[in-house]
């Protein structure tokens, strides 16, 4: 058991200063999982932590979670409370006290049934959380940060709320994660919610489509499938290249699809690249995608960058000095997911540490992110290096030649400089003959993707790694 001690810049120990710890803990964490798997594990987490610090509880719902936190997150939240602590933390799990849940564990066969209803709920949660139309009243068009980077297509998506069903049906907007796409088609959800109360709006994301589907089919409920979709006035969805190599969804989507646009309902749709870029999707689909309104969003702007982390700073209830929100959006760049989650950091340090926000605080909130850019590694090293371990020319790196020798090579290097540099997509694109962002992206999303299940790929990218890392 570890003796707990608070950091230098901690307060003195006692309840108040543990339960802060907890929930700057479970700020970081927020903004470093994926939405859906914090909501589902991290949220309903309560701790106990004692005066003296000895040890953090955790409390769970009940044995599968708890295995599961276990198995998944416990390691992580465990090294995230020393980096705020400042000293080794012992977690322990345990389950919330509850009645119920003793009467369950003393009967074998209704502890098998938990477990599988458990999973069941897991595989529901996001069908079954939040209004039934799924918005969050949150994301506005008043609470989007407008600049040159999402222009076009926030004034297309204002046009769609105001009059949907006329122009730019469907609207089809692409670009890169964390740039704002979901945020919009909310807002015109939203938009339209508050014109028409009495409108029949859904979001969904292309996933939770895919599993309705499957659901029709196993259960025979394809009445109430299309009584669902196909009576909408607005259909909000969300990355539609997740239905590449589903036949029976795109069928089912392809026939949502030319319903709604016969009764003149609006469809909103996101994608990571434009239409014709999307793979395995059949080609009347993608003509479909394609027949109204197609925009892009761009990483943001400095100036742009600097707004968007003052406006969220002050949703946060905190104020934002002009000079730290400029040195946070010049080593922040990419997109504003990032900036979110470094704006979490620092917000997270400054209530953990009772100091006001700084540029000092903020160096220090994102030492991890700043260490990885004085290492300096450059695209141009990144070619180089890649070149080298797989027996190619660096100028192959940036020439038209397809073969797949010269291909794959070429996509592991576009992983890696958007891996280890802070260079927007586009820019990367550039070094790489002019190639367009999109290009990029596929090229992130397929290595990205098939080095979780390659061990050969992922054990070569941990070689490249630490040679350019040093």
């Amino acid at each position: 058991m570890h003796e707990g001690h608070p950091s230098k810049h901690a307060p003195s120990p006692g309840l108040d200063i543990g339960q802060s710890l907890w929930q700057s803990c479970v700020d970081l964490l927020a903004q470093e999982l994926p939405e859906q798997q914090f909501n589902t594990w991290i949220r309903p987490l309560s701790a106990q932590i004692p005066e003296d610090f000895s040890k953090v509880t955790i409390f769970v719902a009940n044995r599968f979670k708890l295995d599961w936190v276990r198995a998944q997150y416990s390691a992580r939240i465990a090294a995230t409370l020393e980096k705020l602590y400042g000293q080794p933390v012992q977690v322990e799990l345990a389950i919330t006290p509850r009645e119920t849940i003793t009467r369950v564990a003393a009967q074998p066969m209704a502890r098998e049934m938990a477990v599988v209803e458990e999973i069941a709920d897991v595989a529901e949660e996001r069908s079954s959380t939040g209004p039934k139309n799924r918005l969050n009243s949150m994301l506005t068009f008043e609470t989007l940060v407008e600049g040159t980077a999402n222009r076009m297509a926030r004034a297309a998506a204002m046009h769609v709320a105001t009059m949907p069903g006329h122009l730019y049906n469907p609207l089809f907007i692409y670009g890169g994660v964390g740039l704002g796409k979901t945020h919009l088609m909310h807002a015109v959800g939203n938009r339209l919610m508050g014109d028409r109360t009495d409108a029949k709006v859904l979001y969904i994301h292309a996933e939770q489509f895919v599993s309705d589907v499957v659901k029709a089919y196993q259960r025979k409920t394809f009445d109430e499938f299309k009584e669902r979709y196909h009576s909408l006035d607005l259909l909000l969805i969300d990355d539609v290249q997740f239905f590449a190599n589903k036949e029976r969804t795109q069928e089912e989507f392809f026939n949502a699809f030319e319903a709604l646009l016969t009764k003149k309902s609006h469809i909103v749709m996101t994608s990571d690249t434009y239409p014709k870029g999307l793979t395995d999707i059949h080609e009347r689909l993608v003509s479909r995608f394609d027949s109204g309104l197609t925009v892009a969003l761009e990483p943001p702007e400095l100036e742009m960058r600097v707004a968007i982390l003052i406006n969220k700073a002050r949703v946060e209830g905190s104020e934002m000095p002009e000079e730290v929100a400029f040195f946070v959006a010049k080593n922040v760049r990419s997109n504003v997911r990032e900036l979110e989650g470094a704006l979490r950091k620092i917000l997270a340090y400054s209530r953990f540490n009772q100091k006001e926000i700084s540029i000092a605080l903020a160096r220090e909130a994102l030492r991890d992110l700043l260490s990885i850019q004085n290492r300096q590694i450059s695209v141009e090293n990144i070619q180089k290096t890649v070149a080298d371990y797989y027996k190619i020319k660096v100028a192959d790196m940036y020439s038209k030649k397809r073969p797949a020798s010269i291909a794959r090579p070429r996509q592991i290097a576009m992983y890696l400089a958007k891996e280890l540099t802070q260079k927007s997509l586009p820019e990367i694109g550039e070094l790489f003959g002019g190639r367009d962002h999109t290009t990029v992206l596929h090229a992130v999303r397929k290595i990205g993707g098939e080095r979780q299940q390659m061990t050969d790929l992922n054990q070569q990218l941990h070689v490249l790694e630490q040679t350019l890392k040093g």
